[in-house]
């Protein structure tokens, strides 16, 4: 594998290797080694494990509220194989893998691949790093699926998940702004708009004020691609 390679790799997932030995083999596919021992199999079981803890952490905290069976349900969607594998391909680090010629032939890496790259990726920065390098990669790279699947949970409190998002990336505050009202007082409509560091978002229509604000901040989400409609499709298909 080409140095350029782990160098490029290591810039994109904001972490340096003290031995990039391991980041080597995290990225080099069974049909692609000499042998299995040499493959990323091995860190991918270790990543795994860390993955899941550092998940189910990070939901025992955020959500003191919710109860043992709702918190599985939470942690089953961030850890995934799909959820890793979205993670993995908007890093980039799926193309970054080293394929035998028979796989690495196709066009589109299969998913279950791409999961098992990011896993493996995670144990080398474990091996590397400790507990606390792999937690800061871990929560950097999954806390919008975090806070997708909590919202999902609280029935798609689409407020929550963009106070978190802002709060994590922009180190701001979402601001609602009533735009305008009609009808008479015992049927308004309200339509509402989100501001965050003083751009403004697409205005939503609801009811009440409150279903305003989750329409805008949904408004928001999707305009900055925190979600997507497919998303919203794969949430409403598991209620």
């Amino acid at each position: 594998m080409d140095d350029a390679v782990l160098a490029k790799c290591q810039e994109i997932i904001s972490y340096r290797f003290s031995d990039v030995e391991l980041l080597r083999q995290a990225l080099t596919h069974a049909s692609a080694a000499a042998n299995r021992s040499a493959s990323n199999e091995r860190m991918e079981f270790l990543g795994d494990a860390v993955l899941g803890m550092v998940i189910c952490q990070e939901i025992f905290i955020r959500n003191p509220d919710l109860a043992e069976g709702q918190m599985t349900k939470i942690k089953s969607s961030v850890v995934s194989r799909q959820t890793c594998a979205k993670v993995a391909d908007k890093l980039g680090i799926a193309e970054m893998l080293h394929l035998g010629k028979g796989i690495g032939s196709g066009r589109r890496i299969p998913t279950s691949i791409s999961a098992a790259v990011f896993e493996s990726v995670i144990g080398a920065i474990y091996l590397d790093g400790g507990l606390e390098a792999a937690q800061k990669f871990i929560i950097d790279q999954m806390i919008d699926q975090i806070a997708l699947a909590t919202a999902s949970e609280h029935q798609s409190n689409y407020k929550s998940l963009l106070q978190q998002h802002v709060q994590q990336y922009a180190n701001s505050t979402p601001r609602y702004d009533l735009v305008d009202e009609k009808g008479p007082d015992h049927s308004k409509c309200f339509e509402v708009a989100v501001r965050v560091n003083g751009r403004q978002y697409p205005s939503a229509w609801g009811n009440t004020k409150k279903q305003s604000e989750q329409k805008a901040a949904l408004a928001a989400l999707l305009e900055l691609g925190v979600l997507t409609e497919a998303d919203l499709e794969s949430a409403e298909e598991t209620e």
